[in-house]
């Protein structure tokens, strides 16, 4: 390397190592050079920038598979990309359940992919769907416009911006997406068997907090995965479970990964950190689907992620208002919540500085095995040579107190609040540039982020 330029200093988490005191040098955007020993010293001390310093984590930044930015359309790009950039995520994958207009067709895509150039602040991949009847007809025109997969459901949340799509229809549309080599993802949930037990609890009046949970039980979602499962397994196509929180969602994903599948599923820091005793508490503010679980259920979780058989953890970012959260009727209320800000934090404190991964798994659940599942692997996801130069730097010594973080959504709240974890994010870089500081705050602007298309 030349003198000069920026380099990233520290404990450097590559694929397969960790570099104690390692080196990365970034030119032109991109990660030129990984380095160690007498190497790093001096890429370092000859270096006009230098992000970290000794002893501070560097990882690849985080890339989230599974943000929402318009179902709430006062979001943007915008604001879901600032929230990202003060949580170590330097990429998003959207999904296409926008309000009012779900991104089902190639000109929906195309739209999308203009508005995030003007608003987004960190880098940007797209989820298209599938609308019901003759959707599987837009899936290559999608493909061709470069999103990274796709997402369909098997519960019906809304008929327009969140449908669930006939079984006859899915295997239309997978057999396309499998010919492509496009992985698509499910959300699991049985709508018979959870409309009859809400009709039930509305009418004898349970509608406490506790009582969403008890209107989902496990069958709901691991009935819905395995016919998910064989649906994919039927056309061979590569297949991924959203939110996945049971421990039986897991045995399924695998038994069906053993047989062949290419099947991947992720798991989402509620499952891992909030449990259902804590829905008197949080009240409507911990209403997602699917649930949170018991405590021995978020224990089977943690396993599953730390021996692999759950490959990521993301966000499910849902950026909804209080106002969408305020109702007294606990089924009245918007399902989810704001946490693109926390995935990092979380993961890192409470799994590998909580003794519950090793830093290298915590860098493959959070960035290398997200952009490989959806084809961004060419461009991100790793500390390595010729990769975009994405970067989160933690100081391990810290602690991220969610009460004193503000949060950058438009929602302005997370279920994690009062919540404390080790470790605190320093510094955020997207292709070389840093986009925000704890010391600074945001320095990134709208339209600093880019579309990443999936490699072909």
């Amino acid at each position: 390397m030349t003198a000069g330029g920026t380099v990233v200093h520290g404990r450097v988490v590559t694929p397969g190592a960790v570099i104690e005191d390692g080196a990365v040098v970034v030119e032109d955007g991109r990660i030129a050079a990984v380095l160690d020993g007498r190497e790093a010293a001096r890429a370092v001390a000859e270096a006009s920038v230098v992000i970290g310093g000794a002893g501070m984590l560097v990882l690849p930044g985080a890339v989230d598979a599974h943000v929402h930015a318009f179902s709430e359309p006062a979001e943007t790009f915008t604001g879901a990309t600032s929230a990202a950039a003060a949580g170590g995520v330097t990429t998003i994958l959207d999904m296409p359940y926008d309000a009012g207009s779900p991104v089902n067709t190639a000109a929906a895509v195309v739209a999308k992919r203009e508005r995030l150039e003007r608003e987004a602040v960190v880098d940007v991949a797209l989820h298209g769907t599938v609308r019901p009847g003759d959707g599987a007809r837009d899936v290559a025109g999608m493909i061709d416009e470069g999103v990274c997969g796709f997402k369909v459901s098997l519960f019906e949340t809304d008929p327009i911006r969140f449908p669930r799509i006939p079984s006859d229809q899915l295997l239309e549309a997978f057999a396309i997406m499998a010919e492509r080599g496009v992985r698509v993802g499910v959300h699991a949930e049985d709508g018979e068997i959870i409309g009859a037990l809400v009709a039930a609890a509305r009418a004898a009046g349970r509608t406490a907090p506790l009582d969403h949970v008890r209107s989902r039980p496990p069958v709901s979602e691991t009935s819905s995965v395995a016919l998910g499962l064989e649906l994919a397994s039927a056309v061979g196509v590569p297949f991924h479970i959203f939110h996945a929180s049971l421990p039986g969602t897991v045995e399924l994903v695998t038994a069906s990964a053993a047989r062949g599948l290419d099947a991947t599923l992720e798991t989402c820091p509620h499952y891992l950190v909030l449990t259902e005793d804590d829905m008197e508490r949080l009240g409507a503010l911990g209403k997602i689907n699917p649930p949170l679980r018991t405590a021995e259920h978020a224990r089977g979780m943690w396993e599953a992620l730390a021996d692999g058989r759950i490959g990521l953890v993301t966000s499910d970012h849902a950026p909804w208002p209080l106002a969408k959260k305020s109702a007294d009727v606990i089924f009245d209320n918007a399902s989810g919540a704001p946490g693109v800000q926390t995935l990092l934090p979380i993961v890192i404190g409470a799994g590998y500085l909580g003794g519950r991964l090793s830093l290298l798994r915590a860098a493959e659940v959070l960035a290398t095995n997200p952009a490989r599942a959806f084809g961004l692997g060419h461009r991100k996801g790793a500390i390595e040579a010729g990769l975009d130069a994405d970067f989160a730097v933690v100081d391990p010594s810290g602690t991220t107190v969610i009460d004193d973080t503000p949060m950058l959504s438009t929602a302005t709240w997370s279920p994690y609040a009062g919540m404390s974890f080790p470790g605190r994010l320093e510094t955020t870089v997207v292709r070389g540039t840093p986009v925000f500081s704890r010391a600074e705050g945001l320095l990134a602007e709208p339209g600093d982020g880019r579309f990443v298309a999936r490699a072909a």
